[in-house]
């Protein structure tokens, strides 16, 4: 085992809880620290976490509450104005759990049994040869033998290990979702992915009633959440994208504005050339996000997770186990963001290809070999009791 007998993590949201967690079953304790005041209950509508990210929770004691609070997707289907495609699923893998992302920050905050502190913002780190000094915006500074960022996209941390590491990139759309009393015809446990005239969205039965639905709508200029909240016209901007789809436009209208979640621009990272520096690592979204369209982002992010705890765990120095966590994980990563990059294309797609669009993607679908383009992605399971070599 590393000497590391402390850490701190950056950021509160999935990775830096579940690494959190991980540590402590490893040995090591951990303190989470947050920029945001508190949770936020209205953050980011729901995600899916994929079986493989499910295992992982498992693998650390961490499923159950999450499951519990959780809708299980176990149909999927393509429509492309009146045509339904079933898309073709994996035989023996548990379904696909959507969840409300404040849900998920509950329960991961709730099981992870390590102090969080809120409102604290880092604003640069200090390395010295027996640990690292996080100096904070307001002043304050915390010492511990490892600094880890899971602060997401726009990482501070990856900008402490690389001042020339990439930023963000935008997608191309923004992102929405709401609910509705309108009940589409679909049994339960059935997500539609759905290419309407002028973008794309998804939706299924809400347990209890009515429709949840999302939507990826083009959009030239990336917008952060923040600024997009600041526009009050989102219904009728969405109202003439999709008013004349089926059952978009229906979907729509039957919700209402203030219950509308405002995403903003959806956003991806390219390859992070360093994922950690002396006592310095990055974990989740801040070395790896992928596009939504991979469906695996939140899981890949609790992997890491659960994957960089088990370096630190098993390794003797962390030269080895940073350089270990990185051979586990980055080709994976990197695998299913370029999948999940092919995918987004079609989100936003140009005149010619939205009227190809109905002739050719049934003819991909049934030319899809769903093991191999999934098999590997979703029946990945990591033996926490497994010693990692070097």
């Amino acid at each position: 085992m590393t000497q590391v007998r402390t850490a701190l993590i950056i950021g509160g949201g999935i990775a830096g809880p579940v690494v959190a967690a991980a540590l402590r079953r490893a040995g090591i304790a951990a303190t989470v620290v947050e920029a945001h005041a508190e949770q936020d209950d209205q953050l980011g509508g729901t995600l899916a976490l994929a079986p493989n990210g499910v295992a992982a929770l498992h693998a650390i004691g961490m499923d159950e509450d999450v499951v519990e609070h959780a809708t299980p997707i176990s149909r999927q289907v393509m429509a492309f104005g009146g045509k339904r495609i079933a898309m073709p699923s994996l035989e023996d893998v548990p379904p696909l759990r959507v969840v409300h992302r404040a849900a998920l920050h509950r329960a991961l905050h709730e099981r992870a049994g390590v102090a969080f502190l809120f409102g604290k913002r880092l604003a640069a780190a200090h390395e010295t040869t027996t640990g690292v000094t996080a100096m904070f915006e307001d002043g304050s500074t915390m010492e511990a033998d490892i600094l880890i960022g899971a602060d997401g996209v726009r990482s501070t941390v990856r900008g402490l290990i690389d001042a020339n590491a990439p930023g963000p990139e935008f997608t191309g759309v923004i992102g929405f979702e709401g609910v509705c009393d309108h009940e589409v015809d679909l049994q339960p446990g059935t997500m539609t992915f759905a290419f309407g005239r002028r973008g794309y969205y998804l939706y299924w039965p809400e347990p209890g009633g009515g429709t949840r639905w999302g939507a990826n709508l083009p959009w030239k200029q990336p917008l952060r959440r923040s600024e997009a909240l600041r526009r009050h016209d989102w219904m009728s901007v969405l109202r003439e994208a999709y008013g004349d789809d089926d059952p978009g436009g229906e979907l729509i209208r039957r919700t209402d504005a203030a219950t509308l979640q405002v995403v903003g621009g959806l956003q991806i990272m390219p390859r992070v050339p360093h994922w950690h520096r002396g006592r310095m690592v990055l974990c989740g979204d801040a070395a790896h996000a992928p596009s939504n369209s991979s469906g695996q982002g939140a899981s890949l992010a609790i992997e890491s997770a659960v994957q960089l705890a088990r370096c630190l765990r098993d390794l003797p120095d962390l030269p080895q186990a940073f350089a270990a966590y990185e051979r586990l994980r980055r080709d994976r990563v990197e695998r299913i963001a370029a999948r999940a990059a092919r995918i987004n294309h079609a989100k936003a797609p140009g005149p010619i290809a939205r009227t190809l669009m109905p002739v050719l993607m049934p003819l991909a679908m049934k030319a899809m070999h769903i093991e191999r383009t999934t098999g590997e992605e979703q029946r990945y399971r990591i033996d926490w009791d497994a010693p990692v070599t070097s």
